[in-house]
Formats: structure tokens, C-alpha cells, sequence
């Protein structure tokens, strides 16, 4: 039978071509599924687009990814390096032992942040050259594009935290000529960060976005992590100008306010509240139908939508491999909370010292209870308001203004309870600023810890020289730490410094 179905379709494809040659309209047809050219055509596909670069974030937050990696969460690179978490003290980013450039996380988020960069690069481009009267909704190509260089800057910010360099990208891969980028040169990741959200602020809609797009950033969102950006950027550069822009860009957020219940900030239920100015939207669907699926790497056509990985907070489930293993307070973390703050037992439970926050009021789907429909709070108005707090002491500023900014979270959790007294009020009438800055930090571990911000912070104070990071400082975290300062910029994955003779690898690796 085979030599006659060869034949048969040699026969076809010749009576084809001989139809084409007689007729040159038959060349005119369109392609059995769309391609570049034919895309982009409408609103509904740009905003397909769009969704796409949103979904480059569930990498770093969920149990799987889309960069050539093991399935295993990225979240451990920025979850335990810091002196809020430990895990028994046997993984490398906890003990700063066996960090190298083969690490497998760090290829991941590394190859994660330039997905992110290259959908966002790519979806510019086009909304930049898309045709007149594609876009027939007041403003939403700007929305779009501020989308954009707000997810663009969040993967810049999230490099420069991690690697200190890489090769910064705003435009989109067309030519062979733009391989090999170099690497970045002191706060250039920052830098471009900063002016991608100079920009997207100003395009981003004010008020949050309808039922369907909830959670899609906002102006709020682009001012929120600008003016932490600024800040970062002001502690290792010890710049008054770069703290004072960062007041101005928080000053310019609006109609956001600390929820009354510091929990609400980790409940399923509670998502996308007046406190939050981003989230990854968990329990986003991908494609088909709304059945979990832990594996689903944000490029995937198959069916399941988005999840967060919490299975390495609260009591072991047996589910904690991929995040090497069940993750608890720190002997520093418990000890920092006066016993009667109603947020300690939000955030670790006394004694056995297990992260409570976003398990106690969660959602698992799917296998095993990895999987969690229960957002990721990227980044909330407390945050901002000790960052705030920071940039008025550091530029300054009223001493007794930055002490009230601390004290609006401290009153926060105090209201909870009703009558309550602790955390009473520190006291306004001091002007010492090291006293002020210590206070900063000790009630950014107690308000944000385990939420990821804990290393990112340190780091920067320690390359501002604010605080030395050693073993000793790490002491109630870990006894066989190998904490040295090469640390404070990891090791640029050697898939990359392969590839790239242009890279350049990070000192001590």
C-alpha cells in the first residue's frame, strides 16, 4: 500500500502546484494558525499578550518554571538567605555553602527574569508600532505599555537583588548583533528599573482595573516599587536626592490604606485589598479548565491555572522537597516580637517555630498540598510606609516624622486586639538616627518576614556598609554558616558566562 500512497500524493501536490502556477491569487492563503504577522490585530489578542508577560512570574513563585529548570521552587534563592527563616540549616542558601555557578536555582531565576524581560521587550515593540484603530478603548494602549515596563523594571529589580549584574534588556531580540550583551555596572539594573517606572506611573490607569483584570498593576503598583527601587538605590549610593525622589513617588500613591486586620494581608479571601499594591494572582487560569496543576510552567498550553508554592510554610506535609524542606522562624525572628504582639502568632507558631503566614487561611488544590490558590503579596502599603520611613530619617528629614510612620504599622497591630497596648508607640521625641534606623529595621523583620523582602534588605544595608554580615550575625540562624562578603552578590550561573564571553562572573566564584 505505501508505494501507491506515494504515488497518490506525488500526484496531488503536482495537480497543486500546476493550480498555483495558473492562478497567483491561490498564493494569498492564510497560514492553518496565526503567526506574528497576522497576530496582534485586536485588543482581545494584545491583551492575551499582555497576560502572557504577567504569567513569566509564576517562576518565581510557584513549584515549577519555564526556564530549563527541575521543577523545584526559586523562591528558596530570596526565602533563605536572610536571618528571618532557617531549614534545619543543612541548604546552601541558608549556610552560604555550595553556592556556585552550577546551582540550579540560580540558572532558573536567572533564565526566568530574561522571560519575563524578552515577553515584555516583545509585547512593546508591537504596541508601539501597532497599526491606528487597532486600539478603540480610551487609554489602554498606555495602560498596556505601562503594564509592561512595570513587569520589565520588577525582573531588573529582582536581578540586581540576586546578582548585583546582568546585562540589562529593553529591546526585543532581531538580529545576531544583539547577542552577548554585557553586564551591568554598579545600580545599572536599578537605573533602568527606576526609568522604565518613571514612565509606567505615568501610563498606568489610577484606579485598580475591573473584576476580570483584577490585580494588574496600577499606577500605585508603578510608584509603590519605584520609590523602593529609589530607596535600594539610595542606601548603597548614600544618595539624599535618590531618597528624597523616592518620598515624592510614595507620596503619589493613593487610595490605599493598612487593612485593620494584619492577617487579611495572607488570607485566600482577602486578596487584592486595600493594602496591597501587587500580587501574583495565583489560581489565574492558563488554559481550558480551572483544575490545579502544580507542575504548570507559565508557558504551558495545557490545562491548569497558576499556583503558589507555600508547602515549605506550617507543619511538615511531606511536600516540602522541592523547597528544601520545612522552613521556621529563626531564634532572631521569635525573639524580636514582644510575646503579646497580636502578629506573632500570624506569622510563626511559638515553639515549634513554623511560618503560619499564608497557610492559616489557604486554599490548596490539586496533589499533594503543594498546590495554592492564595496570592503572593509582592509588594504592600506597610512596606512602603517603613521604606518611607527610612527615606525621611536618611535625606534628613523630621526624625518625628519617620518614628510616625513607624508607629501607623505598630498601631495597626495593636488595634487588633481590643484594649490593646503592645506594640505601644515608639517614642517621637527622639532624634538619635541610628537609635530611628534600627527601629526601622527590626520592625521590617517583624512586619514582613518570611515574604521574601528580608534578604534583599540586608544585603543592600550591607553593601552600604550600615550593618556587617558575617557569621556572627547570623548566629541564631545557623552554627556551621559560611558567611563571606563575595556572598552578597550570588554567583552568575555558568549556563550563561558559557554562552556569554561578554559576562562577567561575580567575585569569589
Amino acid at each position: 500500500m505505501k508505494p501507491v500512497f506515494v504515488k497518490l500524493t506525488t500526484v496531488f501536490f503536482l495537480l497543486i502546484l500546476a493550480y498555483i502556477a495558473c492562478d497567483k491569487k491561490a498564493l494569498n492563503v492564510a497560514p492553518p494558525t496565526p503567526t506574528e504577522e497576522s497576530y496582534f490585530s485586536s485588543e482581545t489578542e494584545f491583551r492575551t499578550a499582555v497576560v502572557g508577560v504577567y504569567a513569566s512570574i509564576i517562576d518565581y513563585y510557584s513549584s515549577s518554571n519555564s526556564a530549563g529548570g527541575s521543577g523545584s521552587a526559586e523562591s528558596e534563592t530570596f526565602l533563605l538567605p536572610g536571618d528571618d527563616l532557617t531549614v534545619n540549616a543543612t541548604e546552601a542558601y541558608e549556610i552560604f555553602s555550595g553556592i556556585n555557578p552550577d546551582e540550579a536555582k540560580l540558572g532558573e531565576i536567572f533564565g526566568s527574569s530574561y522571560i519575563l524581560i524578552g515577553r515584555a521587550n516583545t509585547v512593546l515593540q508591537k504596541l508601539r508600532t501597532v497599526k491606528d484603530g487597532i486600539f478603540t478603548t480610551p487609554n489602554l494602549k498606555n495602560y498596556n505599555i505601562g503594564e509592561m515596563l512595570f513587569l520589565r523594571a520588577f525582573a531588573h529589580f529582582t536581578l540586581w537583588n540576586l546578582f548585583g549584574t546582568a546585562p540589562v534588556d529593553t529591546i526585543r531580540l532581531v538580529s545576531t548583533s544583539q547577542l552577548n550583551p554585557p553586564s551591568s555596572k554598579g545600580t545599572e539594573l536599578l537605573d533602568q528599573a527606576i526609568t522604565d517606572l518613571q514612565q509606567a506611573a505615568s501610563l498606568l490607569p489610577t484606579a485598580p482595573w475591573g473584576a476580570t483584570d483584577a490585580g494588574r498593576a496600577t499606577a500605585n503598583s508603578a510608584y509603590g516599587l519605584l520609590g523602593k527601587c529609589l530607596v535600594f538605590r539610595a542606601t548603597v549610593n548614600k544618595s539624599a536626592a535618590d531618597y528624597t525622589a523616592a518620598i515624592d513617588a510614595f507620596s503619589k500613591i493613593s487610595g490605599v490604606d493598612l487593612v485593620s486586620n494584619f492577617e487579611d494581608n495572607f488570607d485566600v479571601n482577602k486578596e487584592n485589598n486595600q493594602e496591597s499594591l501587587f500580587e501574583f494572582q495565583a489560581g489565574a487560569p492558563i488554559a481550558g479548565s480551572g483544575t490545579t496543576n502544580y507542575w504548570l510552567a507559565n508557558d504551558a498550553v495545557n490545562i491548569g491555572v497558576a499556583s503558589a508554592y507555600y508547602a515549605s510554610f506550617g507543619p511538615p506535609s511531606g511536600n516540602q522537597y522541592m523547597g528544601g524542606g520545612t522552613y521556621l522562624a529563626t531564634n532572631k525572628l521569635m525573639n524580636i516580637f514582644d510575646p503579646a504582639d497580636p502578629r506573632l502568632p500570624l506569622t510563626l507558631t511559638t515553639g515549634s517555630g513554623y511560618v503560619n503566614k499564608y497557610v492559616l487561611n489557604n486554599k490548596t488544590e490539586g496533589c499533594c498540598g503543594i498546590t495554592s490558590v492564595n496570592n503572593t503579596r509582592i509588594l504592600r502599603y506597610a512596606d512602603v510606609l517603613l521604606l518611607q520611613a527610612e527615606a525621611v530619617l536618611q535625606s534628613g528629614g523630621s526624625t518625628a516624622t519617620a518614628i510616625g510612620l513607624i508607629n501607623r504599622v505598630r498601631a495597626r497591630a495593636r488595634n487588633m486586639v481590643a484594649g490593646g497596648t503592645v506594640p505601644a508607640d515608639l517614642d517621637a521625641s527622639v532624634t538619635d538616627k541610628p537609635t530611628i534606623l534600627q527601629w526601622i529595621m527590626d520592625e521590617r523583620l517583624r512586619e514582613l518576614a518570611a515574604e521574601g523582602h528580608r534578604w534583599y534588605d540586608l544585603r543592600r544595608w550591607a553593601l552600604a556598609g550600615v550593618i556587617t554580615l558575617n557569621n556572627n550575625f547570623f548566629s541564631s540562624v545557623a552554627t556551621n554558616l559560611s558567611f563571606d562578603a563575595h556572598y552578597l552578590n550570588f554567583p552568575i550561573p555558568s549556563s550563561e558566562t558559557n554562552k556569554n564571553p561578554n559576562i562577567t562572573q561575580n567575585t569569589g566564584y
